[in-house]
């Protein structure tokens, strides 16, 4: 979903686009999420969450808007450096004093994080970059160990007959189209690659601005996983797209 507003100068040609800033504008809605991801935990744990982790976070967007809320602190876990020093400057900087309640850690999320936490967000689809059961067995195990004892895990998945086939989808947007191109399926193994690419009204476009090399992963593999880690209960959000 496209972000509710935005945060720098509006890039029209790929000269001056900024990636990260056109892939907040164009998948994340943080204004949205992080409202559900507090009403979701006070509905089933019956209190207010606090904390919140983060992995593969990126620029630490939902982090940001996490620590919005009194009280509130978050930590975010990604491997690449490059994003995690941009988020720093675009997305926490701006919050001022309330910057120090985002801890941002560069390391694998299968690695151990102090604290428990009353959330643990994985989204975007992000966990796909574990490709066997084995490796996302374990990072459902490290979750759950990293949990309050009544924290949620919460996680999001594509699927339906379009995603086990080729295809490319453009969405205009404010000044620029984003495109989400699915451009190899593998039936036997799940695997996949995607790339985000970007375009311009002059013309100019930015080519895979983001490839992912993924396992698309069914809902009863997820569940199956999930309940092999000891979570005690899971909830299905379906939001279902018209076309």
């Amino acid at each position: 979903m496209p972000g509710p507003r935005p945060r720098t100068r509006l890039a029209l040609t790929a000269r001056e686009a900024d990636r990260h800033d056109l892939y907040q504008r164009a998948v994340q809605d943080v204004t949205t999420e992080g409202p559900f991801l507090a009403r979701t935990f006070e509905r089933l744990a019956g209190r207010r969450a606090a904390t919140l982790r983060e992995d593969f976070c990126g620029t630490a967007l939902l982090c940001a808007e996490w620590v919005k809320g009194r009280g509130r602190t978050a930590v975010g876990v990604d491997l690449d450096p490059a994003v995690l020093a941009w988020g720093r400057v675009h997305n926490l900087a701006p919050l001022g004093a309330r910057a120090s309640a985002v801890r941002l850690l560069r390391q694998d999320v299968r690695a151990a994080t102090p604290g428990r936490f009353d959330l643990v967000a994985a989204l975007n689809f992000s966990y796909f970059v574990f490709r066997t059961r084995e490796e996302l067995g374990k990072y459902f195990a490290g979750v759950r160990r990293s949990l309050a004892r009544d924290g949620i895990f919460v996680l999001d998945a594509y699927g339906g007959s379009q995603s086990w086939r080729t295809l490319s989808e453009r969405r205009r947007l404010r000044g620029f189209t984003y495109v989400w191109e699915q451009s190899r399926v593998d039936p036997i193994d799940h695997s996949v690659v995607n790339h985000i690419h970007f375009e311009f009204p002059d013309g100019s476009r930015l080519r895979r601005a983001f490839s992912y090399h993924w396992r698309l992963w069914t809902l009863p593999e997820i569940r199956e996983l999930l309940a092999e880690a000891w979570f005690s209960a899971w909830v299905a959000y379906i939001i279902a797209e018209a076309g």
